[in-house]
């Protein structure tokens, strides 16, 4: 078994999590995304969206994560992570769809707009426009270039906070009544969200729970369990820094977006 990853990608934390449930410890291959590793032809020979992460398992290659977490509980199913209870496998499914169909994209441009766009504008001119010119959908080029502009301005962050908003609303519902998100077992649920979780407390905007106390303490549970080194030992320094400081800085508005 072989895991072509990031230390700090989202993505790649919630399968490292499900890897460290099953015991499972894979040939680790981490990209540095900011040199181009991922569009490398070699690596877009396994997986042709040049994205992270990529599992190699017997010979067989499984792209996207939350596809990846699937089939691991398929092939190594002990220890479970879906729900025996029916309505609450579809209900982990819900909340794994809901990552997938809007949270990680709103997580892209927050992180863009609130750190990552400084690294950039530290380049020099002719390597920003390559790196825009990386980029294949015409609106995400388009998009960069307004972040780069208008940094937290920008008008998809706005958009990007209240979807975050939004969904950390519906994880305290939830967490209001069941110590899980699908229920009462820990699942690829609480895998699907936590990276996400994660990143908005390194960009010091954990203030968007601070009137969700329920999910403070889902966080907490989540770090005390033994699979949590998937994140916690890949962890950058470097980055830490810089997101907490920008987030820091971007706070007040990214705190009217939301009328707090």
């Amino acid at each position: 078994m072989e895991l072509y990853h990031n230390s700090m990608s989202v993505c790649s934390q919630k399968v490292r999590l499900v890897l460290r449930e099953k015991h499972l410890r894979p040939a680790e291959h981490n990209l540095n995304l900011r040199a181009g590793d991922s569009t490398r032809a070699e690596y877009l020979k396994l997986n042709p969206n040049g994205v992270v992460p990529t599992l190699v398992d017997r010979g067989a290659v499984i792209v996207e994560s939350t596809v990846i977490c699937e089939y691991l509980e398929d092939a190594y199913p002990d220890p479970p992570m879906r729900p025996k209870d029916m309505v609450q496998r579809a209900a982990m499914r819900i909340w794994t769809q809901r990552v997938d169909t809007g949270l990680h994209a709103a997580c892209g441009v927050i992180s863009f707009a609130v750190a990552f766009r400084r690294q950039l504008l530290e380049q020099p001119a002719e390597a920003i426009e390559q790196y825009i010119a990386s980029k294949p959908i015409p609106e995400m080029r388009e998009n960069i270039r307004q972040t780069l502009k208008l940094g937290v301005q920008a008008p998809q962050v706005a958009s990007a906070v209240k979807t975050y908003d939004r969904i950390i609303g519906l994880m305290a519902d939830q967490l209001d009544h069941t110590p899980w998100l699908a229920g009462n077992e820990y699942s690829l649920a609480d895998v699907a969200l936590l990276p996400y979780a994660c990143r908005l407390e390194h960009l010091a905007m954990s203030w968007m729970w601070d009137h969700r106390a329920t999910v403070a303490r889902w966080l907490e549970r989540c770090r005390t369990r033994s699979n949590y080194v998937g994140i916690a030992d890949y962890l950058d320094e470097h980055y830490l820094a810089l997101m907490r400081e920008s987030g820091e800085s971007a706070r007040p508005a990214l705190e009217a977006v939301l009328g707090t």
